[in-house]
């Protein structure tokens, strides 16, 4: 990968962007993939991903890596399949519109989610009516995994819109997967989450010097190594978990 350095496109909230997010970090905290503070942390809550290729891109900073032409081209190449496919999927489609009616208000829906700012009038209740009205049909087991299906296709086949920054993929997978999960609870389906890797978890350089004696020797061994080694420690000259805290208290 080249050297990288966000952002490359100009962003901003959308109509749904901050309800989003603020939904997503909530989820994330409680399945310990963000800090307790992510809320609070600039390099999350941020609309622009980070040019650090060690931090994970959140799916709200995706439009300041993509912009509009990346996203509209994805959304394009998924419809393309979705009014290819068969009959049973693709009617419940043509029947709310043609397919240009879909990549636009979808593409419109991704890029405001995704930071490129207020795109999708209507936020969660047009999108709620679509599903409980338009899509209803499709909101079930077999709806979803035919979804899920042809858009791991999209994905795969999109290489090329997605930089040759990794952190993308995951980012993108993260965001279906947040979606979808969310469809299946509301409408009792299967979660057909299938798209790939999403993002590891937000690590934090630790701040020793904010931490009691208590919450150092809280920390398991390999939570010290690691800490340590991200503080430029040489841990391989601590054998064991007591010297590891008494080298965190001493920093």
């Amino acid at each position: 990968m080249t050297n990288i350095s966000y952002p490359k496109h100009p962003t901003r909230h959308g109509y749904m962007s901050e309800k989003i997010q603020s939904a997503y970090i909530q989820s994330a905290v409680e399945k310990k993939l963000l800090p307790k503070d992510a809320h609070r942390i600039a390099q999350i809550v941020s609309l622009n991903a980070s040019s650090d290729a060690s931090k994970p891109i959140q799916f709200w900073q995706l439009f300041s890596v993509l912009g509009q032409s990346a996203i509209v081209n994805i959304v394009e190449n998924f419809y393309e399949r979705v009014f290819a496919d068969e009959d049973w999927f693709t009617s419940v489609f043509a029947r709310v519109g043609g397919i240009n009616h879909h990549i636009n208000t979808q593409a419109a829906m991704w890029i405001d989610v995704m930071g490129g700012g207020p795109y999708y009038h209507g936020a969660e209740f047009r999108l709620s009516f679509h599903h409980t009205h338009n899509a209803i049909q499709l909101m079930n087991d077999k709806g979803a995994r035919r979804w899920s299906q042809l858009m791991l296709e999209t994905l795969n086949s999109s290489t090329d819109q997605m930089t040759d920054d990794p952190r993308v993929r995951l980012s993108v997978n993260t965001f279906l997967a947040h979606f979808m999960r969310k469809y299946s609870e509301e409408f009792n389906f299967k979660n057909q989450s299938f798209f790939g890797e999403t993002n590891p978890p937000f690590k934090q350089k630790m701040n020793f010097l904010k931490m009691s004696q208590g919450d150092v020797e809280a920390l398991t061994e390999d939570e010290l190594r690691e800490a340590l080694f991200e503080n430029g420690v040489d841990v391989s000259k601590y054998v064991d978990k007591s010297a590891l805290v008494s080298k965190a208290l001493m920093i």
